[in-house]
């Protein structure tokens, strides 16, 4: 059995995301240092399910790199978090994300039809429409939770419309992606339910509404992406009713959640550094790219993701085995001294920025990057423009999570203004 280093704090405990900022990147600095690739004890689970004998943790920005490009040896299929998942998870949760080529090619493949430049020209009007929506619902409070009341419903409402969700099912999309994606966390655990009832749960509740809302939209002809893919002419062109839902649970958890809470992060990076908000002011359109990509960086939303080793393998001197795990560490990766000047400083003027916050190079890059930076660009312009001193007033709140860097709640103030709808 291996021995796993207990001399650096272990990155995949969820209680180590809720400190103080500069102590996790106190810590990220040690792993650089001391531990770029060490093995690393497994968390526990409750005693629900077995704990696994341990994981190599990467933390280096090329060997993300190389892991996210070699799939034939660091495989998705085994799942993408440490947790060794039931059978009964991979009904709601084997989405394309956790899959290799050439079913991921596949997937991938159909479900990008929603992410063509036409598609996303066609969802620029909802989203200017509902960030200015979004800021018109709280600009006369002069405070309110950034998080729950801007940060997430942008990217809440976007996704829904790219899959012709009923906004009446807004609510519980968002609940249910919360206990999926915080299940660690004490604020999103239902009472009285073990988390893996709670995770099962909240993947069914998804699944079922994917499947009511397809069977409504076959035979129609609808421009979202569920009626483009239940209604495609050609069978290999359409996709199974459990891959359309375990697609629509990723699309929730990665483009609502992972979305949210670099808007969120941002907010209190520009808080934080007053001459970095001054400079992006000052030229809103032209640093609002740099300044995107920085945000990204630093706020890392998805904090890791998982592979396993199909064979015996060396890699970065380590002597791997077959059916070893890896997380990858993006939030470190993008921390990496090697590759940015003064890591830890925000800089929106940061260039070149090669950031991992959507992940690594390869087959598994974020599908939906571009939308994501456009619903930022615009969310960040609409509250430059209409609630130009909004700040954040405490520390965020952040999640107990491993996999999610995210925010919970923050508390903003500003000087009230009229809705624009007014």
């Amino acid at each position: 059995m291996r021995e796993w280093n207990t001399d650096v704090p272990n990155m995949m405990e969820a209680e180590f995301w809720v400190q103080p900022a500069d102590v996790i990147d106190a810590v990220i600095a040690r792993h650089h240092a001391e531990a770029p690739l060490d093995w690393f004890e497994e968390p526990g689970y409750d005693g629900l399910i077995p704990v696994g004998p341990g994981y190599w943790c990467v933390t280096r920005h090329a060997d993300v790199a190389a892991v996210s490009r070699n799939t034939e040896v660091f495989s998705s299929a085994a799942g993408i978090t440490m947790l060794d998942a039931p059978p009964e998870f991979l009904e709601f949760f084997s989405s394309m994300i956790a899959m290799d080529d050439p079913r991921h090619a596949r997937l991938r493949r159909l479900v990008a039809k929603g992410f063509t430049p036409k598609m996303l020209a066609d969802l620029d009007g909802s989203v200017q429409a509902s960030a200015a929506d979004i800021v018109d619902a709280v600009c006369e409070k002069g405070s309110c939770d950034f998080v729950t009341e801007v940060a997430a419903a942008l990217p809440l409402k976007i996704v829904c419309d790219l899959m012709g969700i009923p906004r009446s099912e807004y609510d519980g999309v968002f609940e249910a992606t919360n206990i999926i994606l915080g299940i660690g966390d004490p604020e999103y655990q239902p009472e009285g339910v073990d988390f893996v009832t709670a995770l099962l749960g909240a993947g069914a509740q998804l699944a079922e509404l994917m499947k009511e809302v397809a069977e409504a939209k076959r035979g129609g002809d609808g421009k979202d992406l569920t009626s483009v893919l239940v209604n495609a002419e050609l069978p290999d062109d359409r996709l199974s009713d459990s891959d359309l839902a375990s697609f629509f649970v990723l699309l929730v958890v990665a483009g609502n959640e992972t979305t949210r809470n670099a808007i969120s992060w941002g907010l209190k990076y520009l808080t934080d550094h007053p001459d970095q908000r001054a400079i992006w002011a000052a030229d809103f359109e032209g640093v609002a790219p740099t300044a995107i990509e920085e945000i990204v960086r630093l706020s890392s939303p998805v904090g890791y993701m998982r592979r396993t080793l199909t064979r015996d393998f060396v890699f970065g001197g380590r002597e791997m085995k077959e059916g070893e795990k890896l997380a990858m560490f993006y939030v470190a990766a993008n921390r990496d001294p090697a590759v940015f000047d003064d890591p830890y400083k925000f800089d929106v003027l940061r260039d070149p920025n090669p950031q991992y916050g959507f992940g690594g190079p390869g087959p598994h890059y974020c599908l939906g990057a571009h939308l994501a930076r456009r619903e930022m660009t615009v969310m960040y312009r609409e509250l430059f423009d209409r609630l130009p001193d909004i700040v954040a007033v405490n520390e965020p709140d952040t999640l107990q999570a491993a996999f999610i860097h995210g925010v919970k709640h923050l508390d903003v103030e500003f000087t009230p203004t009229a809705p624009l709808a007014a």
